[in-house]
């Protein structure tokens, strides 16, 4: 089984590849490497680099492989920078959704899997956040990825695709094997800037607003590891593989951890003062969010097994702790009498 990993150099996506590869599947990646990294792809994994807003690329990929499925993961996913820059979020997230939709159509390959998100819900009207609740997404970004989960609905209904969209929660963590280790560019989600002020990298950590009605005033929220959602890749094209229906599904833990508990535990486990100073609250941020996962549990047999702080923080400053060696071995290397 050869699928396609569109995005496969990103952070997610480098864990999808190698959970891919332990699962018998052999990934193939395709990826502009705007955000991710050639260090993320393993040296026994095919790559092929390209726009996903280049149809001939597309196309002259998709036929050279003849794959049997494909896992889209090549989205842009700055829900602040996607309302004042929606066309950016259009040409990238839809238009060249659809140009591998239709690559995927020409070439015939019969299963996709979507990586989609929780921000389709916006506002959570009730807690945990299962498959029914509305979807009224507060950010164009989360609008993007819920009109792409309704071409799917339609190229399925009209053309007999059989798709799995997973909507994640809060990403989080490294390959808890030290495998991977290629840091996200120009990260905005909370674990990597709290891991960044821990190295210096950051003057201080922005915590915004600590006045929301949780229990100690600032946000909750349900943070899956990335190596429990690589997992539910292979999962999901194993069931469509097997001739499952469509199905969209949640993925998280069920369990919400504030930003004040997450980055005091950091600073037990990296042992480094992390500055931070509260601002003001953000537009479009609410107080809690929890996932019910329930669904992907009974359909695809999958819980989240690495999604405890201890495992997402420890994991993450591992792959943090291997870039300052690797920085502080360099700098000797241009520097010998800095050795002595």
């Amino acid at each position: 089984m050869r699928i396609w990993v569109v995005g496969g150099a990103g952070y997610i996506g480098s864990h999808v590849c190698k959970a891919l590869r332990r699962a018998g599947f052999e990934p193939v990646v395709f990826d502009n490497l705007s955000t991710g990294s050639r260090e993320n792809i393993a040296p026994e994994t095919l790559f092929r680099e390209g726009d996903i807003l280049d149809t001939q690329a597309l196309l002259k990929t998709a036929r050279e492989f003849r794959f049997d499925g494909v896992v889209h993961l090549a989205a842009l996913k700055a829900p602040e920078e996607s309302m004042r820059n929606p066309e950016l979020y259009s040409r990238n997230n839809i238009i060249g959704t659809l140009n591998l939709l239709q690559a995927v159509l020409e070439t015939g390959i019969p299963h996709f899997v979507f990586s989609s998100t929780a921000a389709v819900y916006g506002t959570p009207e009730y807690l945990p956040v299962d498959e029914k609740h509305p979807t009224h997404p507060e950010n164009y970004y989360g609008y993007t990825k819920l009109a792409i989960e309704g071409f799917l609905e339609w190229y399925g209904r009209l053309k007999g695709l059989k798709y799995g969209c997973l909507r994640y929660f809060n990403a989080a963590g490294y390959d808890p094997d030290g495998e991977i280790q290629g840091l996200e560019q120009h990260p905005v989600n909370l674990l990597p800037v709290v891991m960044e002020t821990a190295m210096g990298w950051r003057p201080k950590l922005q915590i915004f607003g600590d006045d929301y009605p949780t229990r100690d005033g600032t946000c909750v929220r349900d943070y899956i590891h990335v190596t429990d959602l690589a997992a539910a890749h292979v999962a999901a094209l194993e069931d469509l593989r097997k001739g499952g229906e469509s199905f969209t599904l949640n993925l998280g833990t069920g369990f919400g951890i504030t930003v004040k508990e997450m980055l005091h535990k950091a600073q037990e486990i990296t042992g480094r003062p992390i500055p931070f100073e509260i601002t003001g609250r953000r537009p479009g941020d609410t107080a809690t969010v929890i996932a019910s996962s329930a669904e992907a549990k009974a359909r695809l047999g999958w819980v989240a097994r690495h999604s405890d702080p201890d495992t997402l923080l420890r994991s993450t400053w591992k792959a943090y702790q291997a870039h300052e060696a690797v920085s502080s071995n360099r700098s000797r290397d241009r520097h010998p009498l800095a050795r002595s």
